[in-house]
């Protein structure tokens, strides 16, 4: 297994190819919801393309050394929305599927929780490991090694802010008097 390095063009472009995927699917959605953090990306373009609503649930099963060690999944209390109530056929959106517990796990979620709502929920990814116990509807590579992914914002993970603002210096245009209360 060697691991996969993604760069930001290849990011976007997979993002792009997974729109047109599902699109030429002819399936019709009205609702997006993206697992964060891994899917806030896809996501929010998702709901720009489709011009849908989306609904954000945070799901964490990732942690230890570089974010590497799988742990056990922690949900939001609630889903993150702007509408009064989830659409009823459920696009359901994310980076990647590895061992596809937490794609699963969050349909359950959806389902217990907004059940009464969802007539269909589908999956989409990006990238589907061939270590999944579970195949998303729609996804754009198929990954027979299960590499380990790099995705082009990891270096964050590994950067607080104060490294930032040491390596970037001082940011031009901004006024801290805009803080300042009368």
């Amino acid at each position: 297994m060697s691991d996969l390095h993604i760069s930001w063009d290849d990011y976007h472009h997979t993002i792009e190819a997974l729109a047109v995927a599902v699109h030429q699917s002819g399936w019709t959605f009205n609702q997006i919801v993206c697992l964060a953090k891994g899917g806030l990306r896809v996501g929010d373009i998702f709901a720009r393309l489709f011009d849908l609503p989306l609904a954000i649930l945070s799901a964490s099963s990732y942690g230890g050394i570089d974010n590497q060690e799988r742990g056990s999944i922690t949900f939001g209390r609630d889903l993150a929305m702007t509408t009064p109530n989830l659409g009823n056929r459920v696009l359901v959106v994310d980076d990647l599927v590895d061992s596809g517990i937490t794609l699963k796990k969050s349909l359950v979620w959806l389902d217990r929780q907004y059940g009464f709502y969802i007539d269909e929920m589908r999956t989409a990814v990006l990238w589907c490991k061939a270590c999944s116990e579970f195949t998303p509807d729609y996804y754009v590579d198929f990954l027979p090694d299960n590499p380990w992914i790099h995705q082009p914002f990891e270096r964050y993970e590994k950067l607080t802010a104060a490294e930032l603002a040491a390596q970037k210096g001082p940011v031009q245009g901004w006024r801290s008097d805009r803080l300042a209360r009368p």
